[in-house]
């Protein structure tokens, strides 16, 4: 299986959320970490993402 890694734009594409809400979130914890790159890169792991979009799905419906 292979693990692909998602930039910003395209996690902010794939959740619906704006850059600050991404950030805001992953401090609070309620939102996939992202991991280092390098020295000023970073990126989400697709299967996370997806993962946390699902579990917004679920928890909408459940209501």
């Amino acid at each position: 299986m292979t693990t692909t890694i998602l930039r910003l734009p395209a996690v902010k594409a794939r959740s619906g959320l704006s850059r600050s809400s991404i950030y805001l979130r992953v401090e609070e914890g309620t939102f996939p970490s992202p991991i280092s790159l390098g020295p000023r890169t970073i990126g989400w792991i697709e299967s996370e993402i997806e993962e946390w979009i699902q579990e917004q799905i679920e928890s909408s419906r459940a209501s």
